[in-house]
């Protein structure tokens, strides 16, 4: 007898348990991808897979005083071991690759994570692997089709995101101490990732899908960006007005919870009043996209060609953006000063012409560390989003057609007096006594 408690006892045996079961569900997936290969051309099966958790998990456990050096030990033993199955396994078949010889020794590491204890890393890390090694038509289907536009766009979001943002200072410069770089480009990298998610999802997924489709992942991108190609769809008769117009209006909808996604980040505190408003906004405008996409036949709308959207990612985009958001949130400060609160909304509706995430954004900033109060930045954050949607229909009317432009000024107005009508709700609510 060992001495052990009852207790303890049973701890080992779940860490055990945890150790195989991590092994037999990567090599339950192993298996199932070799299941068409002769007997004994494996380098490993399910059974092989839970052994080696197995032995990881108990190699940490009973190791003792060379706990260190026996697990390498015995792992260089494994590596040994998959090395000489692999060679065997060469010799029999033309193409074989290493994964599984890697996955090998993983799940003998991950064996002794949760040997050490670690059971939800191990079995959380377990799950990822076998979900990542049964992925693998999807992923070679992504590379397929992802051309080089797209893997320089994922690595130099990487680039602003990894290796920039944590070497840029966390403090204010200029006028008011008002430029952060360290918080700029953090923002930077929030509205290009978002951006980048909706471009590339499109990519991946093909315009062919459809304009509403189209519509929906590209407000994510760009609102704005959507309504100018869907315009000029308009302009060269390509699609009936309906159908666009319900493009145009779902791609604005996908812009009121963006805003609120930003927030979240930045400024929490300004989510629960914006969302009395732009939650009711943005669900109005996916009903009346619905509403105009109505008589559409369905293969209308799933085969319609939509614009291929332009990539938002790139080194200068980014740029400009910091740039222009470090402009707006001087602007911001010096409104304040010189013409107060009047000043601060004046310039979020000529902010609201063009882009409304730089004002957001500032705001946001602004709100978070206490130099404006909260409603301010959620009256400004309402009058940019107001002015940004009020734009759209004149876009749609200068750069496609009247038919268009009619049906999108319907669709926002409407939306835009039920974010008003969820806004004033709330201001009642607190009215009250």
């Amino acid at each position: 007898m060992n001495g052990l408690a009852p207790f303890e006892d049973l701890d080992l045996f779940i860490r055990l348990a945890v150790a195989l079961a991590g092994g037999l569900l990567i090599g339950l997936e192993r298996g199932w991808e070799g299941r068409d290969l002769p007997e004994g051309s494996r380098i490993a099966g399910v059974r092989t897979f839970g052994l080696v958790g197995l032995l990881g998990g108990a190699v940490v456990l009973f190791a003792g005083d060379f706990n260190g050096m026996f697990l390498a030990a015995v792992a260089l033993g494994i590596a040994l071991f998959a090395v000489a199955a692999y060679w065997r396994a060469s010799h029999m078949a033309a193409d074989i690759g290493i994964t599984t010889l890697v996955v090998l020794l993983l799940a003998f590491v991950l064996g002794a994570l949760a040997g050490a204890g670690y059971l939800v890393p191990a079995s959380a890390a377990a799950v990822v692997v076998a979900v990542l090694l049964g992925i693998k038509p999807e992923l070679h289907g992504i590379l397929q089709r992802m051309d080089r536009t797209e893997l320089l766009a994922s690595l130099r979001l990487l680039l602003i995101s990894v290796v920039i943002l944590p070497v840029l200072p966390d403090e204010g410069y200029g006028p008011w101490q008002a430029v952060n770089p360290y918080r700029i480009w953090w923002m930077v990298v929030l509205i290009a990732a978002i951006s980048y998610a909706g471009y590339l999802s499109i990519r991946l997924i093909g315009t062919r899908r459809g304009i509403l489709l189209t519509g929906l992942l590209g407000g994510l991108a760009s609102s704005t960006a959507v309504t100018l190609s869907f315009a000029r769809l308009a302009q060269r008769g390509a699609a009936r007005p309906d159908l666009l117009a319900a493009g145009v209006v779902v791609s604005a909808a996908i812009m009121f919870p963006r805003i609120l996604v930003v927030l979240a980040v930045f400024a929490p505190v300004l989510v629960e009043p914006l969302a009395w408003a732009l939650i009711p906004a943005g669900a109005t405008a996916v009903a009346v996209a619905a509403w105009f996409a109505r008589r559409i036949p369905m293969p209308e709308i799933q085969e319609m060609e939509a614009p291929r959207p332009r990539n938002p990612l790139d080194l200068m985009t980014a740029i400009k953006f910091g740039l222009l958001l470090a402009v707006i949130m001087v602007l911001v400060r010096a409104a304040g000063q010189w013409a107060g609160d009047a000043g601060i909304y004046l310039l979020a509706a000529l902010s609201g012409l063009g882009d409304v995430d730089a004002i957001t954004l500032s705001l946001a900033s602004m709100a978070e560390r206490a130099e404006i109060v909260p409603s301010i930045a959620v009256t400004g954050v309402l009058i940019a989003a107001a002015v940004n949607s009020a734009v759209k229909p004149v876009l749609a009317a200068v750069v496609g057609s009247f038919a268009l432009s009619v049906r999108v000024a319907l669709g926002l107005s409407v939306a835009l007096a039920a974010g008003a009508a969820g806004f004033l709700l709330r201001w009642q609510m607190l009215s009250l006594p």
